[in-house]
């Protein structure tokens, strides 16, 4: 698979608490430069992002992040907030709970509560595969096939697990055709990028890719 294909899929991530605008903007800098999806960033760094890309690239943001258990009208306002400041995606967690307890009705109201402000940006829903079962992931393939989200995305990277290549196999099955994958958590080289592709995921979140990339570079000189 051409490396330009894998990074096309690349949501370049810096989510981590410490992180500072001069690391974020090398980021934004790094995903425009090798044509990277978007950039996916913490909220308080959304206007800023926005306003150096220019456009050049979507910034994708974080809701409920990284547990989930906000409440929904919590969610929906740091929704609308990031998109007023500049976000063109939205990557949100479910209340994972609410899964646990077969609440599956809650879950896709609150989906279908944070997508109607949205509206025709684009809704990525975590639902963090590392605490849930089996039958919990393929009743959350339906919960989001039906909530109008584009993606069904499979982890924070928080969690204590990440995406596996037997999940995104497992949501390629049972997620409706119009439902997007994204894999998120662990991505660490090319070849795990390209495997994750070829099982059925269009977008990647991760920040080791882009890395790996202009490591392969520096070797080539």
């Amino acid at each position: 698979m051409e490396i330009s294909k894998i990074l096309s899929a690349v949501d370049h991530t810096l989510l981590s608490a410490d992180a500072t605008w001069p690391q974020v903007e090398a980021v934004c800098a790094d995903a425009a430069h090798y044509g990277c999806a978007s950039v996916c960033i913490a909220p308080g760094f959304v206007a800023q992002a926005a306003d150096y890309l220019q456009g050049r690239l979507p910034v994708c943001t974080v809701v409920g992040f990284p547990n989930g258990y906000a409440t929904t009208a919590a969610k929906c306002f740091e929704t609308e907030d990031a998109l007023k400041n500049g976000a063109g995606e939205i990557d949100m967690v479910i209340r994972v709970g609410w899964a646990k307890e077969g609440r599956y009705d809650r879950v896709l109201e609150e989906i279908r509560a944070v997508k109607a402000v949205c509206a025709s940006h684009v809704l990525k829903v975590i639902v963090e595969t590392c605490l849930l079962t089996e039958e919990e992931k393929i009743a959350l393939c339906k919960t989001v096939s039906d909530s109008g989200a584009e993606f069904i995305k499979t982890s924070t990277g928080f969690a204590g697990g990440g995406a596996t290549q037997k999940d995104v196999a497992l949501f390629a099955a049972h997620v409706a055709p119009h439902v997007k994958i994204k894999a998120a958590g662990g991505i660490a080289t090319l070849a795990d990028a390209e495997d994750f592709l070829r099982l059925g995921a269009s977008r990647l979140g991760t920040s080791r890719i882009v890395k790996a990339v202009k490591a392969q570079e520096r070797e080539a000189r």
